[in-house]
């Protein structure tokens, strides 16, 4: 597919200066480049590359100011990373989406005839499967799932019975939907009874879950992900945990049971939280941080482990990290102070 430089500008909503005509036919990194590639700049680290690029077409922030001579085509957006994103969709939906049921799937229910459903993947009873999404091979969706409009599948996946999934989701190679929340009640002779899970997972609309996530079913009633919530890899939600609309979480973070996240939260990788805690609107996790109590302020940053407020860490890490010359600070004046004394 090749697209003019012009037609681009359109779709952006850009400000073009050079070619218009020039025709680009993919994207590609500002350091690589290449004849009929399209590329940005979205971090000034890389301005350097910005001048030697040999992309056709770059997009640049409108009010951007060249240190050098640019020679590929610009195009001039309010936002970067949203006319980034526009874009990748659009090379994204011409790609051609597979149609059809293979028949080397293992189908036990009436599905719509405008999805996908790849080889060896296999489809429980009583499951509902909307118009245009995409399963791929081996995945296996349990009895009774629900699975809106345009969701797409990746292969290896598992849905378990009773998940509800919305539309416009998409859910990664390898994640586990719905499995056994960790329930198990200590018995007098030391050994533990596994509490049944009976509840479901409840992925509402426009969630995205990465690779190798787990989300937990409830032992009771729903795990929710709530609308436009993005979980990248390696994630572990548990039990009755509800994920608030359109909250990041980064790779190898932990939610334990019943623990409910706000709405617009950013949680950076290898973040943990304790069970049985509500987490205010807007909060922000640093990486590694540990939540072991409630966050009832809204909009309020985090760090530590346990987490501390964002600032109070940097303040008390300043001080830590030169402990060691505060110490010998310290032992120099005792001596000078005994010093003194014994005179």
């Amino acid at each position: 597919m090749q697209v003019s430089a012009n037609q681009i500008a359109q779709l952006l909503q850009a400000t073009i200066k050079g070619d218009p005509e020039i025709l680009v036919n993919r994207p590609s990194q500002i350091e690589e480049g290449g004849k009929g590639t399209i590329t940005f700049l979205g971090n000034p680290k890389y301005e350097e590359h910005l001048y030697t690029t040999t992309a056709s077409v770059v997009i640049l922030q409108e009010d951007f100011v060249p240190k050098q001579d640019i020679q590929a085509t610009q195009l001039l957006v309010p936002d970067v990373y949203q006319a980034l994103g526009i874009l990748l969709g659009h090379f994204g939906k011409n790609k051609g989406a597979p149609q059809g049921i293979s028949e080397m799937a293992f189908v036990n229910s009436s599905l719509d005839n405008e999805i996908h459903v790849g080889a060896y993947a296999v489809i429980g009873k009583n499951v509902s499967i909307a118009e245009g999404s995409i399963i791929y091979p081996q995945v296996y969706i349990g009895d009774h799932v629900i699975i809106g409009t345009n969701c797409i599948v990746y292969p290896g996946v598992k849905i378990y019975a009773g998940t509800q999934i919305g539309s416009n989701c998409v859910i990664h190679s390898n994640a586990v939907i719905g499995s056994d929340g960790f329930g198990f009640a200590p018995q007098e002779d030391g050994s533990y009874r596994k509490i049944e899970q009976v509840g479901n997972v409840i992925i509402e609309d426009n969630v995205e879950i990465g690779a190798n996530t787990v989300i937990d079913r409830a032992s009771i009633g729903s795990t929710r992900i709530k609308k436009g919530a993005k979980l990248d890899n390696l994630i572990q939600i548990a039990h009755n945990v509800e994920i608030g609309s359109n909250t990041v979480i980064a790779a190898q973070a932990g939610i334990a049971g019943s623990t409910k996240i706000g709405t617009a939260c950013r949680i950076g990788g290898q973040a943990g939280f304790v069970g049985h805690i509500e987490v205010a609107d807007g909060t922000m996790v640093q990486a590694q941080s540990g939540i072991a109590a409630a966050v009832k302020s809204p909009n309020t940053a985090f760090y530590g482990s346990p987490a501390i407020g964002y600032r109070d860490y940097l303040k008390s890490y300043a001080l830590f990290k030169n402990l060691p010359t505060l110490q010998n600070k310290i032992r120099a004046l005792e001596a000078k102070v005994k010093e003194l004394e014994s005179k």
